[in-house]
């Protein structure tokens, strides 16, 4: 099943980038008229079995913002550009971890890859979730796809984050990896395309 799923990654991954290059120019453009800097953002997160890498986004944020912190609060986010709010409303800005599924770090349906900073948090039940590779979406990615507004309405946005929204995630991520089949892996994609949509 692993090998049907890795294939199945390699295959959309590579379908996926050619068929959205156009997309991904015009967006690159957009990103550099409106916030003069890189293009793509790389953050090191985890992936499989405890190891770093590099996550690839578009950049929609401000040159250096992640130095006030890693979450992001509210689509309004005073950090966000003006192009990075349409570009996070859409997701556009995932995009780019297509070269990651491709480079094999991660999958196109897995948990979303953590920072190190809240995995060191992990219980030894959690951290069963770097047993496979993370991935673009799943089920936590769907279920809290406005997370950002859940965060904007706490008032310590950090201590909601680790202690009820992580835990629900990792619980939602552990339902797709009892049951990896590839049937579940469309599934998910499916329907996270079709909640984006909507």
């Amino acid at each position: 099943m692993k090998i049907i799923i890795r294939a199945t990654d390699i295959l959309v991954s590579i379908i996926g980038l050619l068929v959205l290059s156009p997309l991904f120019i015009v967006v690159a453009i957009w990103i550099v008229l409106d916030n003069p800097g890189p293009v793509f953002y790389r953050q090191q997160r985890v992936g499989r079995n405890g190891k770093d890498f590099g996550l690839l986004k578009f950049r929609s944020m401000r040159v250096g913002s992640d130095k006030a912190g890693l979450i992001t609060v509210g689509e309004r986010d005073n950090r966000i550009t003006r192009a990075g709010y349409y570009i996070r409303k859409y997701k556009l800005d995932e995009l780019p971890q297509l070269i990651n599924v491709l480079a094999g770090d991660m999958s196109l349906v897995g948990p979303r890859p953590e920072v190190r900073k809240y995995v060191d948090l992990y219980t030894p039940e959690q951290r069963k979730v770097l047993s496979v590779r993370p991935g673009i979406t799943d089920y936590a990615s769907i279920e809290y796809i406005d997370e950002n507004r859940l965060l904007a309405q706490s008032s310590d946005p950090d201590k909601t984050y680790i202690e009820e929204i992580m835990p629900a995630k990792i619980a939602l991520n552990m339902r797709y990896i009892e049951h990896q089949t590839i049937g579940e892996y469309f599934k998910i994609v499916f329907l996270t395309i079709s909640k984006i949509v909507r």
